[in-house]
């Protein structure tokens, strides 16, 4: 939705003053996947998809807001226990109030706000809401807050305010995201790398499988633990490994003996997957797409073969792609469902997207869902 568009509604809505507008884009993952609860490096990318808000302060202590694509209005005060009923609301409540829990002094607004980000396609639209309205209420009431900071606000807003304990990678992309660059994040010791991402006569674009399997969380958790069991053994003789991305192959085919055969399983992939990350970023600073793509499939075969987060869609949509010449292709996120995504050379796009289109609703009995996305800038007023 365009900057124009929301303004029209903010009028509708609220009369004819004229609000600022904010914008945040959600994000994709390149390569680097459950490796940032290994202390290990993800490398994200802003997208052109994302959230418009205006924004107006009100002179009140209440936040009167409206979700233009939901049609529904929420109105709601500053304090702990004004916490709103409706999930979209408490994103933007949540990010109030983190900023004042960090001294910061929020004052009441009014806004409207839209997105283009698809919901549950694993591009993070809840991240993009947050990260629109901390870095709009950081700009407009002058805060002095450090990006940094405006992410772990958004981070925070997701523990606390609707109980999903994430990682920060897509708030910070969404906040650091930086035009025609992906951003490689040692997830350690938060520091971050630009890398050149324009892959000239090749395109971007997600293929969503529409489903989600219920496994999800509890084997979130599982996974979690089998890295940590893998990290705390190898430490007992290398008391240097606080994370799995300190460990070697070698070091963990010494305790092979020691751990299970499916902590072994999680523990490669993962090291694996930190050397990928490496590969891929000499590939980019050489321009070398091939060679991405290539890791790329290595790391969905991890995924599935290793970690066992793909799932029966997801491989099938990663088999059509390796048959089509696809440069790259690998499932995206947590797994379980969502998306592949996937680096095509433009004479192959076509046909590719047919293919996996029919052959997807021939076998599955509806077809996925195709998203383009181009790197685009962070959060920003427009």
């Amino acid at each position: 939705m365009t900057k124009e568009q929301v303004l029209k509604v903010y009028q509708e809505k609220f009369g004819n003053d004229t609000p600022e507008v904010y914008a945040s884009p959600g994000r994709v993952n390149l390569i680097g996947e459950h490796t940032d609860y290994n202390g290990s490096f993800v490398f994200p990318g802003a997208i052109d998809k994302g959230m418009v808000a205006a924004i107006r302060l009100n002179g009140t202590d209440k936040v009167r807001a409206y979700a233009i694509d939901l049609n529904e209005c929420s109105e709601f005060g500053l304090n702990e226990e004004d916490l709103p009923k409706e999930g979209w609301a408490k994103y933007i409540f949540g990010v109030c109030r983190e900023i004042v829990k960090r001294g910061g002094k929020v004052a009441g607004f009014d806004t409207v706000f839209a997105g283009d980000v698809p919901l549950g396609a694993g591009m993070s639209s809840s991240a993009a809401l947050e990260s629109t309205y901390a870095f709009a209420l950081n700009d407009m009431l002058n805060l002095g807050i450090d990006t940094f900071e405006l992410a772990r606000i958004g981070q925070s807003t997701e523990h606390n305010y609707v109980g999903v304990k994430c990682g920060i990678m897509d708030q910070f992309a969404s906040l650091f995201g930086k035009k025609g660059h992906l951003i490689r994040l040692d997830t350690k010791s938060m520091e971050y790398q630009y890398f050149p991402f324009n892959p000239e006569g090749y395109k971007l674009v997600l293929l969503d499988t529409v489903v989600k399997h219920e496994l999800a969380s509890s084997a979130y958790n599982k996974r979690r633990e089998s890295c940590e069991h893998a990290a705390a053994t190898i430490a007992k003789r290398h008391p240097e490994v606080k994370f799995l991305r300190d460990a070697t192959m070698e070091m963990l085919d010494e305790v092979k003996q020691e751990i299970s055969e499916e902590d072994y399983m999680r523990a490669k992939y993962v090291i694996e997957e930190t050397q990928r990350v490496r590969e891929v970023s000499d590939a980019l600073e050489r321009g070398d797409y091939e060679t991405v793509g290539a890791k790329m499939y290595e790391t969905h075969h991890g995924m599935s073969k290793l970690y066992e987060v793909s799932c029966e869609e997801l491989d099938f949509l990663n088999g059509v792609a390796r048959e089509h010449g696809v440069t790259g292709s690998r499932v995206m996120g947590g797994g379980f469902g969502g998306c592949t995504i996937n680096l095509v050379k433009d004479e192959l796009y076509d046909s590719f997207i047919a293919d996996a289109k029919r052959q997807f609703k021939d076998k599955f009995g509806h077809e996925p869902k195709v998203y383009d996305v181009v790197i685009s800038d962070g959060a920003r007023k427009l």
